[in-house]
């Protein structure tokens, strides 16, 4: 047994600038040194009961050591490739006789020991090449140097390594359940929800836990680094090893460093050197998200893309040593959006559109002949919405709209006209829209930029009040319209009351009190007053004002309450 340690501490000798005593289950200070991670940076000693983090160049293998001090000891070792495939074997080494030649009694030299130990191969135990979690454990393993030897061909990556002589004990990783696998149990156009069965490790081990959901579009991962990995901002750069921690000697030849084992090939298979001055290559962000949900076994994924494919992962992981199992992933595509009907607008002709609160409406507007230009009118009859118009599939025209608004575009001959309609989130939305190659007379009617009906209470009598609003320079007919309302007036009837494509061919007779025309070519003198008469005492009233244009499209002011005096 001295002459194991001997031999592992030459080995560390050459990676280290300080002397390293062999961390053993044995040792008092063991659970400082795993504290420390820098005391096992440097090394290539995989410390017994602790997992480490390491990184691989391509191409380029490193090799690490365990040491297993008694025959018929238990030994299991887990190896998790981070971001690409490995290639490992573990093998257990064939140790030097414990005298020299000549029978002196005495050890042989410890160059020549440490040399035979890194020429040796050893007897191989296990391998695996893949990027799944593998593992390998024996019951009963026999005492000496065990060496795992690691190669990745396809990319740098990270890696880690777990390796313990007391398995049962430790349980490092949470458990599975015995049916591992991830459900989708509801599916829609922009939700999906999963279920899974509890981790052991929390109802049984009474260990703390939580669940870790990740969505992507690409494929499911079979490991957290993994996750972590491609998390990562920009892996060439932020993954990249320290000089001096990660690095072996054999690794310092990349950037032009000698090493101190030239002419000895490091791998368990012949392979070129590789070419001095590597090229670091920055991978695009991936869209990929992670969310930590504590104990919960049922979790809804929202804000997803409908008719498109997601990949679901859920990791559990230990908090205590924030070590991480895989259940099974699944995948699932989101349900496709009702497809809306495309509603198509004729020339010069009106039509009536509702919106659903947060919706959308497709309007087709596709002239039969030739045309230089084409005008939209949109009157929004609530709160504003927003269009886009496309011609032959090239974006024309985005834009909120409130009240009425018109729009001219560049015509061109054949061209077709695809009308968006976004709603918003207040609520739903109505509006009329007119599309037309040959606008002559505005078929609806222009508007001053504020349509407020003022009352004057000074005005005000038990059985009268005066108003006005404002006009245009455009000769419109203005009607004016009352009804009694109770005192108790709320928001919501008065929001109903707002839309402004209800025309007066909606009001009852008895509630019109008068039209008229009326316009000013001076903006500043476009005011009109009108006194309402045979108004009841101490009564509330609501006033309304339409505007109707040439084509007999209305447009109403906003509506207003007045209430006459009490007493006179």
């Amino acid at each position: 047994m001295v002459l194991l340690h001997w031999c592992l501490l030459w080995l560390l000798f050459p990676l280290s600038s300080r002397t390293q005593k062999l961390p053993t289950r044995d040792e008092e200070l063991f659970q400082m040194q795993i504290r420390d991670k820098a005391f096992f940076h440097d090394s290539s000693v995989i410390p017994d009961g602790a997992e480490i983090s390491s990184y691989l160049f391509r191409d380029t293998p490193k090799r690490y050591f365990f040491v297993v001090e008694e025959d018929n000891t238990p030994l299991s070792v887990t190896v998790t490739p981070c971001d690409a495939p490995l290639e490992w074997k573990l093998s257990l080494q064939e140790l030097p006789e414990d005298t020299s030649g000549e029978g002196s009694g005495d050890l042989e030299p410890l160059e020549q020991q440490k040399q035979q130990i890194i020429n040796e191969e050893g007897a191989e135990l296990f391998s695996y090449k893949g990027n799944d979690v593998e593992y390998f454990i024996s019951s009963s393993s026999p005492s000496g140097l065990y060496q795992l030897d690691l190669l990745s061909t396809e990319k740098d990556t990270h890696f880690k390594v777990y390796a313990t002589t007391t398995p049962e004990s430790d349980q490092p990783y949470p458990e599975l359940p015995y049916d591992p696998r991830v459900d989708v149990t509801s599916l829609g156009c922009t939700t999906v929800t999963l279920a899974w069965k509890p981790s052991p490790t929390a109802s049984l081990l009474k260990q703390p836990i939580q669940y870790c959901v990740v969505i992507n579009k690409e494929h499911n991962f079979k490991s957290f680094c993994a996750v972590e990995a491609k998390l990562s901002a920009d892996d060439a750069f932020m993954m990249a090893p320290k000089p001096g921690l990660d690095f072996s000697p054999f690794d310092f030849a990349h950037f032009g460093f000698p090493s101190d084992n030239s002419g000895k090939e490091r791998s368990f298979q012949a392979k070129p050197s590789p070419k001095l001055g590597r090229h670091v290559y920055s991978r695009p962000k991936v869209d990929i998200q992670k969310i930590c949900i504590g104990n919960k076994n049922i979790f809804t994924v929202s804000d997803l893309k409908p008719d498109t494919q997601y990949y679901f992962d859920v990791f559990v992981v230990n908090i205590n040593s924030n070590m991480s199992t895989a259940y099974v992933g699944t995948f699932a595509r989101t349900k496709e959006e009702a497809k809306q009907k495309t509603v198509e607008l004729k020339d010069g002709k009106v039509t009536d559109v509702f919106v659903k609160r947060k919706g959308a409406k497709f309007l087709r507007f596709a002239p039969m002949s030739s045309h230089q230009k084409v005008t939209f009118f949109i009157h929004s009859c609530l709160d504003a919405v927003q269009i886009q118009v496309r011609r032959d599939g090239k974006l024309l025209l985005s834009q909120n709209v409130e009240g009425i608004q018109q729009f001219q575009l560049r015509g061109k001959p054949k061209a077709k006209y695809l009308i968006r309609l976004k709603g918003n989130k207040k609520g739903a939305s109505m509006l009329k829209i007119l599309a037309t190659t040959r606008p002559t007379k505005q078929s609806f009617p222009s508007l001053p930029e504020d349509t407020r009906i003022k009352a004057f209470d000074k005005l005000r009598t038990c059985s009268s009040a005066t108003v006005a609003w404002l006009g245009t320079q455009e000769r419109n007919k203005f009607c004016i319209y009352k009804k009694e309302v109770d005192d108790n007036y709320n928001e919501d009837q008065k929001r109903r009351e707002q839309n402004q494509c209800l025309g007066p061919h909606i009001r009852k007779k008895s509630e019109k009190v008068l039209c008229k025309y009326f316009h000013s070519q001076n903006l500043q003198k476009a005011v009109t007053t009108e006194t309402i008469k045979g108004l009841q005492p101490g009564k509330s009233y609501l006033l309304d004002v339409y505007v109707i244009g040439h084509g007999g499209h209305s447009v109403k002011y906003q509506s207003k309450v007045v209430k006459t005096r009490k007493f006179c």
